[in-house]
């Protein structure tokens, strides 16, 4: 984008040109901005830059929630410091830092980057008095340069979506509901990265702060995340909120102690964006996903939201999304038909909860947006009998003691959203990565049982969207419906390979060599796909018969995890040659480098056209892959084809 030519002071307004500063030091509270506490621009100036029109939003009040000892979750409270608000101010890439804090302190705007993470997206915030934010985002709109602003919007809050009841140990219902153990048979997620945005979740010891780990938690495989309230690389959980969600998704599992986690051997990335009492910055959430995406998560769980669009986290949804990485956000705990942010973006995979028997629960929100249902729990009953409420249970910390441990039973859209982010590393880990097709895969999945209950398909979408989760019919179905399509690609191009070289041999070599070209290319193809479906998944084992049932173009998974997107030269002609370069010189070993060569263009060609996973290095997700597979594929199956016509 071009910048302005015309000099900044031809732009201002008349009236913004008096602003005069005012210093009101302020300390943290409620939201998470920078570290030092920066001036808060009055409210008068701004108003009079409108010359008394009336602004064309509204302010969001804020709510002082410090006295509140509990805080309904039916309620919508997006600003929890009524002292003063944020602006969240997203600039044109391009500008340098100095041209823009030299624009801000010329309208009197003590800005600062939200976050280290923000530089490159030139994401700043900036306070100024309760009620100015509508007067701000006029007044800016109309003073900024050409091309400087892309957003502009209030710094709301988003919150956790739960609601905690009495610590107890019971069955995981929940786990039954979806399928785990049977899913566990093909999938654990085994090394998929799933970052939670929430609370934080306590994955490290701090003597010196309190904070320690609970046992179920301890030997669960993480990454480094990062603080985003507290602006700090060390992340806990100050609330339980975090390290419950994260329970679901990861829990340590076959250790004889406590429960189980639905991608048990996933790897968690914790990044703190709510702060002790369940409340966030949606900059500072932005931020979080943005991190996530650029630090090899491939999944993002988002238990919080609120009833507010923001077009700063809108578009950092859509960058997760062309980075490959599936983003899971809970629909919301209003118990009304509206819908929740960010569930209802259009790269947002919105999860609505479930009870134990299987409808939705009285506060899961409902809506077009709705994607999938996913159990939440309802602690107000007892439907499976066992005298205790049907909560979703995982071990966590009650909210500020960081060193004691409880197995709770929560209940919200906020636990059913976990469930789903973890169906999706077990979907990833059987080899579909493109978020598209891993949602594709769990919704045609779902089960619709539900659905007699409902007067009309549409009633029934909105509550459920595709339908109930059901992990095990997804791992299974994305294991064999790549196997399948492969395996019959490479034997079609076999078949029609053997078809144009059949006048020169019809009655020579190439019929003893078949059954040789034809297994090659279909192991190529497909790998040994039923492998992972014969031995069950976890451990070293499961990993070698995961590993044995992928094709050969997706041979760095031994590096890279079982989760990794396509390395775009393990899915070229580069395969083929090689194959002839060291096979070539014999005619059993061309047959061989001919049924690899074709078993190559079956993948590349049938890739092409499904596109189960994104092509590494190669921009965006869709046609430029497409292109890359299709064109690998045909050169492959020349180099295939006229390998065979040596002979």
């Amino acid at each position: 984008m071009m910048r302005p030519t015309r000099p900044l002071k031809r732009r201002l307004a008349p009236a913004c040109a008096t602003f005069a500063g005012l210093a009101l030091f302020l300390g943290l509270s409620g939201v998470a901005t920078a570290q030092s506490a920066p001036d808060v621009s009055p409210a008068a100036p701004w108003q009079a830059c409108l010359n008394g029109a009336t602004p064309s939003t509204q302010n969001v009040p804020g709510v002082d929630i410090s006295g509140l000892d509990t805080i309904p979750a039916d309620r919508d409270i997006l600003d929890t410091n009524p002292a003063y608000d944020e602006v969240v101010l997203d600039f044109d890439d391009d500008l340098s830092n100095d041209e823009i804090l030299a624009f801000t302190r010329a309208q009197n705007l003590s800005a600062e980057l939200n976050s280290p993470f923000s530089d490159d997206e030139n994401v700043f915030v900036a306070r100024v008095e309760e009620g100015a934010v509508p007067y701000v985002k006029d007044c800016l709109r109309a003073t900024a340069p050409d091309g400087w602003l892309e957003s502009i919007e209030e710094n709301i809050e988003y919150r956790a979506y739960f609601v905690p009841d009495d610590p107890l140990y019971q069955f995981q219902w929940n786990f039954e509901q979806v399928g785990a153990e049977e899913a566990w048979k093909v999938s654990t997620g085994r090394d998929v990265v799933v970052a939670v945005i929430d609370t934080g979740v306590t994955v490290a010891d701090d003597a010196r702060r309190g904070i320690k780990v609970g046992k179920d938690l301890q030997g669960v495989a993480t990454v480094p995340g990062y603080d985003f309230v507290d602006k700090t690389d060390f992340v806990y959980d100050g609330h339980g909120h975090g390290t419950h969600v994260a329970g679901t998704i990861a829990q340590a599992t076959n250790n004889g102690y406590g429960v189980a986690g639905l991608a048990f051997e996933s790897k968690i990335m914790p990044l703190r964006v709510l702060n002790s009492r369940g409340f966030g910055s949606v900059a500072d959430i932005a931020d979080a996903v943005r991190f996530a995406a650029d630090n090899g998560a491939q999944v993002i769980n988002m238990s919080l939201g609120g009833p507010l669009p923001s077009l700063v986290l809108k578009r950092a949804v859509d960058y997760a999304h062309k980075k490959g990485v599936t983003v899971v956000a809970a629909a919301g705990n209003g118990g009304k038909r509206s819908p929740s942010y960010p569930a209802a973006y259009d790269h947002a995979f919105a999860v609505a909860a479930t009870q134990f028997d299987q409808r939705t629960t009285f506060y899961s929100q409902w809506g077009t947006y709705v994607d999938i249902a996913a159990p939440g729990g309802n602690t107000r009953i007892d439907q499976n009998g066992d005298g205790r409420p049907d909560g979703i249970m995982q071990e966590t910390h009650p909210a500020g003691q960081t060193n004691k441990h409880e197995f709770a039973l929560y209940m919200g859209t906020s636990m059913a959203s976990p469930h789903v982010a973890a169906a999706a590393a077990l979907v990833i880990a059987t080899g579909v990565t493109h978020p598209d097709k891993v949602q594709e895969v769990l919704q045609k999945a779902a089960n619709t049982s539900m659905r007699d209950k409902y007067k009309s398909e549409e009633e029934y979408r909105e509550r459920y969207g595709a339908g109930l989760l059901q992990a095990d019919k997804a791992v299974v179905q994305s294991t064999t419906d790549q196997g399948t399509t492969r395996y019959g690609g490479a034997l079609l191009l076999v078949l029609l390979t053997a078809f144009g070289l059949r006048r020169r041999d019809m009655m020579g070599r190439l019929p003893d060599h078949l059954p040789l070209v034809a297994t090659s290319a279909a192991v190529v193809a497909g790998g040994l796909f039923f492998v992972p479906l014969l031995v069950p998944a976890g451990g070293t084992l499961g990993f070698v018969a995961n590993v044995i049932g992928r094709p050969l173009a997706e041979a760095n998974v031994l590096v890279s995890g079982l989760g990794a997107h396509q390395n775009p030269l393990l899915a070229s002609f580069l395969i083929p040659l090689v194959a002839y370069a060291f096979l070539g010189g014999h005619r059993v070993g061309r047959a061989l480098a001919g049924g690899i060569a074709l078993g190559m263009a079956g993948f590349s060609l049938t890739e092409a056209f499904q596109l189960t996973s994104d092509v590494s290095w190669i921009p965006g997700m869709n046609i430029l892959d497409r292109v890359w597979l299709a064109a690998n594929g045909l050169l492959s199956l020349a180099i295939g084809f006229f390998g065979l016509k040596r002979d």
